[in-house]
């Protein structure tokens, strides 16, 4: 009947936006199990744990700004132990494996979403949305947030999806090597001098340590100006990670692992190695690109040892947490705010680096727990799900048994 048919332009358009909606979200439901990339979820798993534990070390227990004043050194054995660790093997990379893991998956976003049209208008919702849950997450629960700093690099490697690969290995080089130029570029950065940086960490030992929640909410939104410059300096380096992350899938090393053997064990030695030496260095330009390599190098050996090794069995235990990284990580700022800061807890500033990495470890642990036992139950994380649901305009299913 003629009624069935649209009869005006906007009617065509309502109806054209209503069948991409409706392909859209055959898409929308996750990944069967069997066709999911593991080794992806495990190193997200493996880079939520050093993301958490470098959070403790440098913004829950002490100000994020004592790392600019000269160190004091740990007094028990254990404490020294734990800052080398920290400072040697986890310091910027865990950050630096994060966003190359984000690139990958905006890669295999724009791959899916491909299959039935306007996959930038999609992943432009999905940052959108992303940036508005950083926003929250930044004013009004924890002003460490990372995630606004990833929505802001998402949207300036979002043309790059549809670039040829020779762009996208360009912009990676560019941004990388502009990176680590930026300490002998005499950039605008307004960074504070050191009698700056000791006002802020004296201010911050009060208001975290002993103030009420509404004086910690007020001096951390006062902070935010300075941890904004941090940012700065980091946005290359964010956006680079993406965009190789983006390559790294096309070249198919995540997808298909079996024909990438030796170039997955070869990487995983050289970007170890690499990184290993150049952090030894200690200089002011290696000091920013050793960690990245570093954190590449990690990830190389990860996927290698799930794939090709007896240890996935054991890996695989990191995947689930990997799978609802987003709602584990916002969780961690909410335990972490209780109890360290004084409105909670009041543990800010009075144990050492060991004791907070313990305490932050079995956090991490019940995760891991709670994690498996959730996604046997629902198909997506918490905050997983709402993020899928805004980003479609419509409520995805959430039960396993709503298949």
């Amino acid at each position: 009947m003629l009624a069935d048919h649209p009869t005006s332009e906007a009617q065509r358009q309502a109806a054209y936006t209503a069948a991409v909606g409706e392909a859209l979200n055959e898409t929308a439901t996750p990944v069967r199990p069997a066709d999911r990339v593991e080794s992806i979820d495990v190193v997200r798993g493996v880079a939520l744990f050093g993301v958490m534990a470098i959070n403790l070390l440098t913004s829950f227990r002490a100000s994020i700004f004592q790392q600019f004043l000269p160190p004091v050194t740990a007094s028990g054995a254990a404490d020294r132990w734990t800052e080398a660790i920290a400072y040697y093997g986890l310091d910027m990379k865990a950050f630096s494996l994060f966003s190359f893991l984000f690139g990958v998956g905006l890669a295999i976003q724009y791959e899916r979403l491909s299959r039935h049209g306007s996959p930038l208008y999609w992943l432009s919702r999905r940052l959108a949305i992303l940036l508005v849950f950083g926003l929250i997450h930044l004013f009004f629960i924890w002003n460490g947030d990372i995630l606004t700093e990833y929505a802001v690099a998402g949207f300036v490697v979002l043309p790059l999806l549809v670039a040829r690969g020779w762009l996208l290995a360009a912009a990676t080089a560019g941004c990388l090597v502009f990176y680590t130029l930026m300490p002998v570029l005499r950039l605008p950065i307004p960074w504070p001098d050191q009698s700056g940086f000791q006002q802020l960490v004296a201010a911050a030992n009060h208001a975290y340590g002993h103030g009420s929640f509404m004086q910690e909410h007020r001096f951390a939104m006062r902070e935010v100006a300075a941890i904004v410059p941090l940012h700065l300096s980091v946005l290359p380096r964010t956006i680079g990670l993406f965009a190789l992350g983006v390559l790294s899938w096309r070249a198919g090393l995540f997808a298909r692992p079996y024909e990438n053997c030796a170039r997955i064990a070869v990487l995983a030695v050289i970007l170890t190695a690499l990184g290993g030496v150049l952090t030894h260095a200690d200089g002011p330009m290696t000091g920013r690109i050793a960690p990245a390599l570093l954190a590449l190098g990690y990830c190389a050996t990860l996927v290698w040892l799930v794939e090709f090794t007896s240890l996935r069995g054991l890996l695989s235990a990191f995947a689930p947490l990997g799978r609802m990284a987003f709602s584990n990580y916002i969780a961690e700022s909410l335990i972490f705010s209780v109890v360290f800061f004084g409105f909670g807890l009041g543990l800010y500033g009075r144990i050492g680096p060991a004791s907070t990495l313990l305490l932050g470890s079995s956090v991490y642990a019940v995760q891991m727990a709670v994690s498996a036992w959730w996604l046997r139950r629902y198909r997506f994380g918490p905050l997983e799900w709402l993020w899928r649901s805004l980003m479609y305009g419509r409520r995805q299913p959430f039960r396993r048994s709503a298949a």
